[in-house]
């Protein structure tokens, strides 16, 4: 029993031909020339409804392969379950036998598909009306598309397959290219060793270095890593990359990482400059910039100091590089001076020599080199003595004792009945007579 509708059956197949055309996608599987629907992954039977016809898709191992429509009382869902079925058990059986063929019934005017003496599928007037075609050239059109699909592998082995595949390539190459393996395998080795060694040296060298630990182990990993950069570049060469491209790539890629981090990898070059040339050691009391303390660290990145006033500072070792610094204790004296006023009626070799001999009895005032005491200025009041002596160059020492120097040489001159007369100033008073000091002698005198 055939479904009749108000249309002849070329203008109805003209319509379906362009309505599935125009939204329906092909599917993996199906010629060109085939129009499907979308699947819906949640079924296996998908029915989708055209000017009244109802199709279902026909799949092997979980693929549409093409679709069927409805015929008579069957529909589209009913007849594709029937024939997925059919086909699931052909899949379970063994391979041989799975060939299907078309066998064509002229008188009646339909075809059936089968393996073997198995019947999958008969095709009818009306599939070749749904698809407009003809009935010959549609059975011909699935058996070749089930072929197809039978002969793909499952997923499985497929995939086991393509691994072989894979696998038997990579031994050939392996063979092949043995020699360059082997070569590059001693590189690696002979690299190893090589790092190996330049890391323990440069441990055992950096305890020379008055660094902190920290900075020793980096310097030692840069070391290490530095050589074992070589020696992938020569293990790579060795299997055959060109070693020109690599060392560009390696070039670029070095100016693109030093162009972003060049304020950071200057501070670090400008440590390893410092550890190199030593300006000052950990301990040493020195003066950068605005900042005066004791070095107590030196890191790669950064110089600690902690001020006399108790506070910690970080200076980047590029500023560090780039300033003025001075060293307070890079030697172990240091000189100190004091500038002392004497009475213009003192006798002044006299008193050079009291201020010498009171200086040699001190004994945390170094003898050689000898104390100098310098006249520096003839004031209005006083005349200005300058004693130098030198000292220890530690600042609590080097203030301690410079202290006491002006403490026994005041004491000392005191004794002697040296005066040192303060300044003296003449204050002039304009608009007022004068008074002579006999005046305000006898005029005290009075008042007494």
């Amino acid at each position: 029993m055939y479904i009749q509708f108000p249309i002849s059956k070329r203008k109805l197949g003209a319509i379906v031909s362009i309505v599935f055309l125009t939204i329906l996608p092909s599917t993996q599987g199906l010629t060109q020339n085939i129009p499907i629907t979308p699947i819906t992954p949640q079924s296996s039977n998908t029915e989708v409804s055209t000017d009244g016809l109802f199709f279902a898709d026909i799949l092997v191992r979980g693929q549409p392969i093409f679709q069927i429509g409805s015929v008579g009382d069957v529909t589209a869902p009913q007849r594709a379950q029937i024939v997925n079925r059919r086909i699931a058990g052909i899949l379970a059986q063994p391979q041989i036998g799975r060939s299907v063929t078309v066998v064509t019934d002229t008188s009646r005017g339909i075809a059936t598909l089968q393996v073997g003496n198995r019947v999958l599928i008969t095709i009818t007037q009306q599939d070749a009306q749904d698809f407009n075609t003809g009935v010959e050239t549609l059975a011909q059109q699935w058996a070749d598309e089930l072929n197809q699909a039978f002969e793909q592998p499952p997923l499985a082995i497929d995939v086991g397959q393509r691994l072989y595949s894979t696998v038997r390539e990579f031994q050939r190459d392996t063979i092949d290219n043995l020699p360059s393996f082997l070569g590059a395998l001693l590189a690696i080795i002979i690299t190893w060793i090589i790092a190996a060694t330049v890391r323990r040296f440069t441990l055992l060298g950096a305890q020379h270095w008055e660094v902190d630990r920290n900075s020793k182990i980096l310097v030692s990993r840069l070391g290490y890593g530095g050589v074992w950069i070589l020696g992938i570049i020569l293990a790579l060469g060795v299997l055959g990359l060109d070693l020109a491209t690599l060392i560009g790539t390696l070039g670029l890629t070095s100016v693109a990482i030093g162009f972003s981090l060049r304020d950071v990898l200057s501070n670090y070059f400008s440590g390893v400059i410092l550890l190199a040339s030593r300006p000052f050691r950990l301990g040493d009391q020195i003066i950068i910039k605005e900042f005066e303390g004791t070095v107590t660290q030196i890191q790669l990145r950064a110089t600690t100091l902690k001020t006399y006033d108790g506070r910690v500072v970080y200076i980047p070792n590029q500023e560090v590089f780039t300033a003025i610094i001075t060293n307070n204790t890079a030697c172990t004296c240091r000189r100190s001076s004091i500038m002392i006023g004497i009475d213009y009626g003192s006798d002044i070799t006299r008193v050079k020599q009291i201020i010498n001999d009171a200086i040699l009895k001190i004994k945390e005032v170094e003898k050689d080199p000898k104390p100098d005491i310098l006249v520096r200025e003839l004031a209005a009041s006083t005349v200005n003595v300058e004693v130098r002596f030198w000292v220890n160059s530690q600042r609590l020492p080097f203030l301690e004792i410079t202290s006491l120097v002006a403490q026994v040489i005041k004491e000392t001159l005191t004794q002697a009945g040296i005066e040192m007369p303060t300044d003296i100033y003449t204050v002039r008073l304009h608009g007022f007579p004068s008074v002579d000091d006999n005046h305000l002698v006898h005029n005290s005198e009075r008042k007494n």
